[in-house]
């Protein structure tokens, strides 16, 4: 059972012993955002070629969204990573910066997104490197995880 810490925690705590930790409940009418430890061996590919593996792993549930795993920068394969332009800003999280992957002569446009300084309440995936789900191989445990469907807008 997961233990529940307060929306306002720092996340001072290591990673992984934040079980769970609510961002806010109803910061838009039915909009919840919720951070767990995923708890779980992670691997993300794409073309082939493996660009992220931890046991660190940081899953976030966000209402009218796929689960997105948030992965400590260290686990992931930065070198096959090239910073864009692009930038996005969520009002439950903060603005995003995100990175295309160039793996075997192909790139990979704004595959990867971090919040570099998140709202304090999402303090938690501060620094961590998100991929979409529905654009690489995704592998949770044994299981290969088929790619969800994100709004077009994405």
């Amino acid at each position: 059972m997961p233990v529940s810490v307060s929306p306002g925690a720092t996340g001072s705590q290591p990673r992984n012993r934040v079980r769970y930790h609510v961002v806010a409940v109803c910061m838009a009418p039915g909009h919840n955002i919720t951070i767990i430890a995923a708890n779980r061996h992670i691997e993300v590919s794409v073309g082939g070629q493996k660009l992220a593996e931890s046991d660190r792993v940081l899953r976030l549930d966000e209402t009218g969204l796929p689960p997105r795993y948030y992965i400590p920068r260290e686990d992931v394969r930065t070198e096959l990573l090239r910073p864009t332009a692009r930038k996005t800003t969520c009002p439950f999280k903060g603005q995003a910066s995100y990175w295309s992957a160039q793996v075997g002569g192909e790139i990979y446009k704004n595959l990867v997104w971090s919040y570099e300084t998140p709202i304090p309440k999402a303090g938690q995936i501060a620094g961590l490197m998100c991929f979409y789900n529905e654009r690489v191989e995704l592998t949770i445990g044994d299981e290969h995880q088929p790619g969800p469907k994100t709004p077009s807008w994405r």
